[in-house]
C-alpha cells in the first residue's frame, strides 16, 4: 500500500496568513515528506471558495516537481468539465516532463452547484462532459494525428508535442455512487474514493465483467489522518479545523446529493461536539498506536492500494502538520508498511 498525502492550500480567514507565505510553507512541507519517504503528494482544487481552495492544479504540480525528485505527484481531483481537454493533455505532459515522469492524471466531475453556476454550465452535463473529455486526453497522449467529434470539443488532425515521458501516464477518476464507479472500471482508469462506502467491490465487478485484471488497476482511499503524542493534544491541534473543513464538505455535498448519506454528512454545531462523536471514533486521529489501529482496521474492511492522508488541515500552521507527518512515517508506517 503506497503512502500519500492531500494538499488544498486552503486559506481560512480566520487563520488567515499571506497566500505566498503559505504556499512557501506547503511546499517546504511537500519537501520534507518526500525526505521522509512518502510516495505520493496529491493536489485538489475547488473554485471561488472564501478560503481560496487552490484553483489552479497544473501550476502548483509544476511547482512540487521543481522542488522534489522522488515523490511522485498526483491531481485527487482536477475537475475536467471546467478545463478543455487538449490544455489538460497538454499541461499535465508538461509537468510529467518537468517532473520526469513522476505525474498522475487524477480527474472528476465536480458536484458543487455554485461552481457550475458561475461557469454557467448546466450541471446535468457533467459526467457526458468528463467521459468526452477522458477519451480525448488519452487518445492525444497515445495516438498521431486525432480528429475527434465530440459533443463538446473537436479537433481536426491534431498530435499532441512533446508527447508525456511515460509512455502510459496513469490516470484516475474519483468516484462515489455506484454508476459513476463502474463508469471508472469501463474507461481502464484508476479509481479514486473517498466519503461514503467503499466503492471498491462495484469497480473490481466491473473490471472482471470487462476482461480486465483487477490486479493491474489502484484503488485509492483518502482518509483524515493526525498523529501525536498524546490524544489531547492532536485533538486540540484538529477539532476547529476539522469543523471548519466539513462545513464546506458537509455545505455543499448536501446540495448536491450525489450518494447515500450526502444530506446528513456533517450535523455539528461546534468542533467540541467532535472527538466523542461517531465519527470523531472513526477518524485517524490519536496517539502512533492508535492511529496504527485504525489503520490496521481500515485494511480489513477496505481495499485500497493507495492510502491518502488529509492531515494539512485548512488553518492549520503547516509546522504542526509537518510534524505529525514526521511521527507517522517513524512510529505509524513501521506497522503495515514492513
Amino acid at each position: 500500500m503506497k503512502l500519500g498525502f492531500m494538499e488544498d492550500f486552503r486559506n481560512p480567514k480566520e487563520w488567515r496568513r499571506p497566500f505566498p507565505e503559505l504556499y512557501k510553507a506547503i511546499l517546504d512541507q511537500i519537501v520534507r515528506c518526500e525526505e521522509l519517504g512518502y510516495d505520493n503528494a496529491w493536489l485538489t482544487e475547488h473554485h471561488f471558495t472564501e478560503d481560496g481552495y487552490n484553483p489552479s492544479l497544473f501550476p502548483t504540480a509544476a511547482a512540487v516537481a521543481a522542488r522534489t525528485s522522488r515523490i511522485r505527484i498526483g491531481t485527487f481531483i482536477l475537475l475536467l468539465p471546467f478545463q478543455h481537454p487538449v490544455r489538460t493533455a497538454e499541461d499535465a505532459t508538461c509537468v510529467d516532463i518537468l517532473s520526469n515522469g513522476r505525474f498522475d492524471l487524477g480527474v472528476g466531475q465536480g458536484y458543487s452547484y455554485k461552481e457550475f453556476h458561475s461557469f454557467c454550465m448546466p450541471r446535468e452535463e457533467r459526467s457526458a462532459r468528463l467521459a468526452e473529455g477522458v477519451k480525448l486526453v488519452q487518445r492525444l497522449w497515445s495516438e498521431e494525428n486525432v480528429t475527434f467529434e465530440g459533443k463538446f470539443t473537436k479537433v481536426k488532425d491534431m498530435t499532441l508535442s512533446p508527447k508525456p515521458v511515460q509512455n502510459l501516464m496513469p490516470m484516475w477518476i474519483g468516484a462515489r455512487a455506484e454508476k459513476a464507479t463502474r463508469r471508472v472500471a469501463r474507461s481502464g482508469a484508476h479509481l479514486m474514493a473517498t466519503l461514503g462506502p467503499d466503492p471498491a467491490p462495484w469497480y473490481i465487478d466491473e473490471l472482471k465483467k470487462h476482461g480486465r485484471d483487477p490486479k493491474d488497476f489502484n484503488i485509492a482511499q483518502l482518509r483524515l489522518v493526525y498523529t501525536a503524542k498524546t490524544e489531547d493534544e492532536a485533538w486540540a491541534n484538529v477539532a476547529p479545523h476539522l469543523h471548519s473543513m466539513m462545513e464546506f464538505y458537509g455545505h455543499i455535498l448536501a446540495e448536491a446529493n450525489d450518494a447515500p448519506g450526502d444530506k446528513d454528512v456533517w450535523t455539528f454545531k461546534h468542533h467540541s461536539e467532535i472527538r466523542n462523536s461517531a465519527f470523531g471514533r472513526a477518524a485517524m486521529v490519536g496517539t502512533p498506536d492508535q492511529v496504527a489501529r485504525k489503520i490496521e482496521q481500515f485494511q480489513k474492511e477496505f481495499q485500497c492500494t493507495h492510502f491518502i492522508m488529509l492531515t494539512q488541515l485548512p488553518g492549520l500552521d503547516p509546522k504542526k502538520a509537518t510534524t505529525a507527518f514526521e511521527l507517522f512515517a517513524k512510529e505509524v508506517r513501521p506497522h503495515f508498511q514492513k
